[in-house]
């Protein structure tokens, strides 16, 4: 099944908000087995829209819309396609109670703007949106299918799933595409490209690989179409074999911290982290999770010497004797945190981020990662690359690893 995603409003091409509908959308179409072939963002002028939902219906078997469907006159998306699929907007009894039930608690709120939500096109289905008032739309022609959602992130993040998903899995059912995923650590992609040279040139016609590389790791996709899903799992396990002697993880859809936080919110345990190169990156990945508050409790970002010492302990002598990026002052501010906290367990990370600061002994990238848990602490020295940016990112996904290996052993 190809799709194509396309969102609307000029807030998003003006750069005032962050798109992070398409994102969202097309790792939900990934995880059912269609291929997303496009995203697109265009303004709130109805040519702009007409056209670009034309072209998409010439290229994909579903569209998916999001924005335009707030109560305002600027939002036009609902007259659009109105248009576009031959009917004209009517009163649609079904969406008027799903208001009725949003606003029965406070009845006076509900004004003519929000009562104009329940005017949809004739020819739509309606989906229920129990996060809003926008309902969602679904649309058929010629066999093809386009949905509308509104622009709210977390209400598209509830309508998709519940009531998106299930229609498309069983309109396109004899479509869908299949994959496998594998997470490779520790090799840069060229080189990891040149390794599997000799697997890449066994795939057949219909299974393709692709390389998608971030901070620390490359996942790898095996992908199969059309007849060639019925051989993905014997070329999946060809693919593995060529891995061998390789750090990689299969099964592995999640990112460390999405698995941290499954991991603890199902064991009741707790996490913490003191970090002075990442300079607070590792609290962000692990926060921007929902339900993180179940078990982050807290960070430290100890750039300075006097915050390693005053706040999580570092020995003085220490830190002259070995300097802040070691191996013992690592472990300290992982057990500093454990200390400060009360968590479980706890990353620490010390190093040089560049690009300057770096030393012949600890060149830029030079890195020490600590957890701490309650069977003790280690420490690893890494040196990663030149540049600040993937030297943060890098280190913080170690860490996130790291701490995942100490809860497993616990």
């Amino acid at each position: 099944m190809k799709s194509v995603i396309i969102t609307i409003g000029d807030e998003i091409l003006l750069g005032q908000i962050l798109d992070t509908n398409s994102r969202f959308i097309a790792r939900e179409l990934a995880a059912l087995g269609a291929e997303t072939v496009e995203m697109r963002s265009v303004s709130d002028e109805k040519g702009e829209i007409l056209r670009a939902v034309d072209d998409a219906f010439k290229r994909a078997d579903a569209v998916i819309v999001t924005g335009g469907l707030g109560p305002t006159k600027d939002d036009l998306t609902k007259n659009v396609l109105a248009e576009y699929f031959g009917t004209e907007l009517e009163f649609n009894p079904q969406a008027y109670g799903w208001l009725e039930e949003i606003f029965s608690a406070h009845p006076e709120r509900m004004n003519a703007y929000n009562k104009s939500q329940a005017m949809l096109p004739k020819s739509c289905t309606p989906l229920r949106n129990k996060k809003g008032t926008a309902s969602g739309m679904w649309f058929e022609k010629d066999g093809k299918v386009l949905v509308s959602l509104p622009g709210v992130p977390f209400e598209t993040e509830y309508l998709f799933p519940a009531e998106v998903l299930p229609r498309l899995k069983e309109k396109f059912h004899d479509l869908l595409l299949r994959y496998r995923l594998v997470t490779v650590y520790d090799i840069p992609e060229a080189e990891l490209a040149m390794k599997l040279a000799a697997f890449e040139d066994t795939l057949e016609e219909g299974l393709g690989l692709a390389y998608l590389p971030s901070a620390g790791l490359i996942r790898l996709r095996l992908t199969a179409r059309g007849k060639a899903v019925d051989r993905l799992d014997g070329f999946f396990n060809k693919l593995l074999k060529a891995l061998d002697g390789l750090s990689f993880e299969t099964n592995c859809a999640d990112t460390a911290e999405e698995e941290i936080g499954r991991r603890l919110a199902a064991g009741g345990v707790t996490v913490a982290c003191a970090e002075s190169c990442t300079g607070g990156n590792i609290a962000h990945l692990i926060t921007a999770r929902p339900g993180a508050s179940a078990y982050f409790l807290g960070g430290v970002v100890a750039y300075a010497n006097e915050v390693k010492k005053n706040v999580l302990g570092v020995r003085a002598e220490d830190l002259e004797k070995y300097g802040a990026v070691s191996e013992p002052v690592a472990l300290q501010m992982a057990e500093g945190a454990r200390r400060v906290t009360g968590a479980d367990f706890a990353a620490a990370t010390t190093g040089v981020a560049g690009p300057d600061g770096g030393t012949p002994e600890k060149p830029v990238g030079t890195v020490w990662i600590a957890v701490a848990g309650p069977k003790g602490a280690h420490a690893r020295k890494f040196v990663f690359s030149h540049t600040r940016e993937r030297n943060i990112g890098r280190a913080s996904v170690k860490a996130l690893r790291m701490l995942l290996e100490e809860i497993e052993k616990a």
